[in-house]
């Protein structure tokens, strides 16, 4: 049976724009109930959930979130059932600073708007930036900081125990217990493969574009390749986004190949089938109300049409609701 109880932690500068549209597009086809953010797609972030900032329904019933916010088991358990389903995605560290320095305009905080390679001069010694880099949001007294451990943030770890590992670590134990997958962007297209696996979903379901991926852009830094020193500052700097991320592509892995070597020819056929869609949708007759292409059957996926509506759920922004 397919799962259509979950909550997608969407987390910052990971590729999660591209990757939430599969997870929308799902809950718009099964007439799903979203708990969603009265406005601007964040459900709790930086501050703690509350109840005036997301969209009640007269029962209080819902199958899905998808949007932005800080992870809180407690509070998530008090809204979805038992059986939901907790995915996330991260990003290999060193790339989600470079994508941060860019996205926040960090440099700009950090006062090294003068470097033609601020990655590099932040590297050379990130504790020198520190108290630029923390920002406290005086409103909901919260510290955050954009180069150092952004995605544990994003899951629920305090910046301020960025430098109790042990505490980090059974932080990190917790989070495996509680999510069934947690996705890599270095790897979207496994993550995609077995994410269906995992909720029993068909390949439309899981499809995305990849003829223009959203929010992929070129910035001067973004091949930097640090030196040795500068990236065992870095290790430092972000140890427990390391962590997390060392720990989850160690299970991703692990679940990879609990599926056997079946997994890798649906991995093939999966890609194959995302580029004809993609292709197709991004053509005219993609946008017509009469033209369809019909996907056959394989041993992976039944027959399956794609149609306008399809394209343009699969080319679309992100919703803050459904």
């Amino acid at each position: 049976m397919p799962k259509q109880k979950f909550v997608f932690i969407k987390t910052h500068k990971t590729g999660s724009t591209t990757s939430v549209l599969p997870f929308q597009r799902y809950a718009i086809y099964h007439n799903l109930t979203g708990l969603v953010a009265k406005a601007g797609g964040y459900v709790s972030w930086p501050f703690p959930p509350a109840e005036t900032d997301y969209i009640h329904t007269p029962d209080e019933h819902y199958d899905v979130l998808f949007n932005h916010m800080v992870y809180n088991k407690t509070w998530l358990r008090s809204k979805f059932p038992a059986n939901t389903i907790y995915i996330s995605l991260i990003r290999e560290p060193l790339s989600h600073l470079k994508s941060c320095m860019r996205f926040y305009s960090l440099p700009r905080l950090l006062n090294i708007t003068s470097s033609a390679n601020p990655v590099k001069t932040f590297l050379e010694d990130p504790w020198k930036y520190r108290n630029l880099s923390e920002v406290l949001f005086p409103y909901c007294n919260v510290t955050w900081d954009g180069t150092r451990n952004h995605m544990a943030f994003d899951l629920g770890y305090p910046t301020e125990g960025a430098e109790d590992l042990e505490a980090a670590e059974r932080y990190i134990e917790e989070l495996e217990n509680d999510f069934t997958l947690v996705m890599l962007t270095e790897h979207l297209d496994e993550s995609f493969v077995l994410l269906r696996r995992l909720m029993c979903w068909e390949i439309q379901d899981v499809l995305y574009d990849c003829i223009k991926p959203k929010n992929n852009r070129s910035y001067s830094y973004k091949s930097y390749i640090p030196t040795p020193e500068e990236l065992a500052n870095l290790r430092k700097w972000k140890a427990v986004d390391y962590r997390l991320y060392e720990t989850f592509n160690k299970s991703f892995w692990q679940k990879i190949a609990a599926q056997g070597p079946d997994f890798f020819r649906e991995l093939d056929y999966f890609r194959q089938i995302k580029m004809n869609v993609s292709l197709y949708c991004h053509g005219d007759q993609g946008r017509s109300a009469v033209s369809t292409l019909t996907v056959k059957a394989s041993t992976w996926s039944p027959q399956f049409i794609v149609d306008h509506t399809y394209c343009r759920r699969m080319l679309a922004e992100v919703q803050d609701g459904i």
